[in-house]
């Protein structure tokens, strides 16, 4: 199978798998981060309410993310120093990523804090209703790119410390005990990347949240100065417990679903040549 595919199946296979697996903890989060706290924007109820755009977009978004990131890497590799090529891929696979994965975010997030869409309901289908027939008063792209920038702003630091911290885990690793990693060491290798780069974005996750579900459309910095005003410096931290460990879990199964989709699918492509 060529590596275009190999990538792609893997990247939708590690995507959904994740997001289904964790997306309880994630709605839990997005409540903690909301304004007005977790019990005025949902509670315990509903937790699994938005899991539909999220499955629509978690497949394809995390298949362009791999697609881009692995073709970066074979591009870059003997160009680079291993770092730099790891950091620029990333980079570059976060922002296809968002093409697919912002939309279904903003639809998510509203329909998690309980926001209603068309019709007085709150579910991912009255949401996107909602946005497209422009009642956000945004135009439909404005309404469902919605916390583009910030989104972007929390991404690509995220994935500059979890992927060259992941591929430089696993070569530590794999470098003491002088043989190939294991699929579980690599996913364990996965988990520690994606807690510590999830604890250190935490304050960009929540502007991304509240820019989300802000009524109104508002830059970065008006929020942010508002938020001080308002809630104080604190609130930046919002979220953090189930965001880390959301991450360090999801990041597990992520990377390590993918490493085995992936080479799966690479050894059944060299026993068929």
């Amino acid at each position: 199978m060529d590596p275009f595919f190999v990538s792609l199946i893997s990247g939708g296979c590690a995507g959904t798998s994740t997001d289904l697996a964790f997306f309880p903890i994630d709605t839990l989060k997005t409540r903690l981060q909301a304004k007005g706290g977790f019990f005025a924007n949902g509670g315990w109820s509903g937790i699994y309410k938005g899991l539909g755009s999220c499955v629509v977009a978690s497949a394809p978004s995390a298949a362009l993310f791999f697609v881009t990131y692995d073709s970066m890497k074979r591009n870059t590799k003997d160009s680079m120093a291993p770092a730099m090529s790891h950091m620029l891929s990333a980079s570059c696979g976060e922002i296809a990523a968002c093409l697919v994965r912002v939309p279904g975010e903003v639809i998510k997030q509203r329909t998690q804090a309980g926001i209603l869409g068309v019709g007085g309901v709150s579910s991912s289908w009255s949401n996107f209703l909602y946005l497209l027939q422009n009642k956000s008063g945004e135009g439909t792209l404005r309404g469902l790119y919605r916390g583009w920038n910030t989104t972007i702003m929390r991404e690509i630091p995220f994935t500059m410390i979890q992927f060259p911290l992941y591929e430089w885990l696993k070569q530590k690793w794999a470098s003491t005990t002088n043989q190939e990693l294991s699929l579980l060491k690599g996913a364990i290798c996965g988990s520690i990347a994606g807690g510590i780069a999830a604890a250190a974005t935490t304050p960009l996750d929540v502007i991304k949240t509240r820019i989300m579900l802000h009524k109104e459309r508002i830059g970065v910095l008006t929020l942010v100065k508002t938020i001080i005003q308002e809630e104080g410096y604190g609130v930046f931290l919002n979220g953090i417990g189930p965001r880390t460990m959301w991450i360090s879990a999801g990041g597990a199964i992520f990377l390590g679903c993918y490493e085995f989709v992936s080479s799966t699918l690479s050894d059944r492509r060299r026993s068929l040549s």
